[in-house]
């Protein structure tokens, strides 16, 4: 797996999987599970995709440990301004506190 350096030092991996229009009916379960077996190991979604605890318990079920795993999010159009924004950002903190942390969260 090629890796590309960020300039906070850490590194993330070139390819990711997207689960944009995948979705939240076991389907995004699967995909992800089976992204991970093949060797993906940067997960990127949001909350917008209705799908995020999906990814979160397949990361978790995948046995792979966390530290393995990129997962990148992104705050949606419809949650920006401070206060709409910080309710974005808690759901998708809701979605992964169970099951790990975000790598990364885009604004």
């Amino acid at each position: 797996m090629d890796y590309i350096r960020l300039n906070d030092g850490n590194k993330i991996p070139a390819v990711g999987f997207g689960v944009f229009m995948i979705p939240a009916d076991g389907s995004t379960y699967k995909a992800v599970l089976e992204a991970l077996k093949v060797g993906y190991r940067h997960i990127d979604t949001a909350a917008a995709y209705f799908n995020e605890a999906e990814v979160g318990k397949a990361v978790k079920d995948s046995g792979i440990p966390r530290e393995e795993i990129f997962i990148t999010s992104k705050l949606w159009l419809q949650d920006y301004g401070y206060e709409a924004a910080k309710k974005g950002i808690e759901l998708t903190l809701k979605h992964f506190v169970i099951f790990g942390n975000l790598s990364y969260f885009l604004l």
